[in-house]
């Protein structure tokens, strides 16, 4: 890799091949769209996209703030390197674009990332691997229990302890002593009805 780098430094590239795409095809984009100076001190412009991108919907504009590297699509300000309305605004006012891409994106500071060289790894069969002392054993207390309910992690308060159950209650009139099944009035009314 260090070497493709060089290759490219020695060719007259500066910049990365990605950022060098990009750039082209920001270029082709920029020339369908118009710009309107706002400040040229300030270097703030406007950008209207003449070329809309759906039919019926008027085309978009965006403000470009080259003093703070910013642009209304955020493009610029997110990747550091300018984005196809950055390149309208320059070509409007005769800047040189190239300016504005972030040095991380040379081919200079790329090379110093493979400078050094990485040593050869050998091969996994020869590696020195030390015996361990020691047996590991799994936690069971751990390990999920499939079986049954699952059991609630909620943290209970005093909101939720329930009084004192005094036993069965009857499902249909809530009288302590027996259940639902049991019920004497329920069967009492049942035997009426039939």
């Amino acid at each position: 890799m260090g070497q493709q780098q060089v290759n490219q430094i020695e060719a007259g590239y500066v910049f990365v091949e990605d950022v060098r795409d990009a750039m082209v095809a920001n270029r082709r984009m920029a020339r369908s769209m118009n710009v309107e100076i706002y400040s040229q001190r300030h270097e703030t412009f406007r950008v209207i996209e003449t070329i809309s991108r759906r039919p019926g919907i008027p085309p978009r504009s965006y403000g470009v703030d080259l003093r703070n590297r910013r642009c209304d699509c955020r493009r610029f300000q997110t990747l550091h390197y300018p984005c196809a309305h950055v390149v309208a605004a320059c070509a409007k006012v005769n800047l040189n674009v190239e300016q504005f891409v972030d040095d991380v994106y040379t081919l200079e500071r790329t090379l110093l990332v493979w400078e050094n060289e990485f040593p050869v790894l050998p091969d996994l069969s020869t590696w020195e691997v030390p015996p361990t002392t020691f047996e590991l054993v799994p936690d069971r207390g751990l390990r999920k229990n499939p079986r049954g309910r699952p059991q609630s992690s909620k943290i209970r308060n005093e909101m939720d302890i329930r009084e004192k159950f005094d036993g069965k209650r009857c499902g249909f009139y809530r009288l302590a002593g027996h259940n639902r099944s049991k019920c004497l009035q329920r069967n009492y009314h049942i035997g009426q009805s039939s």
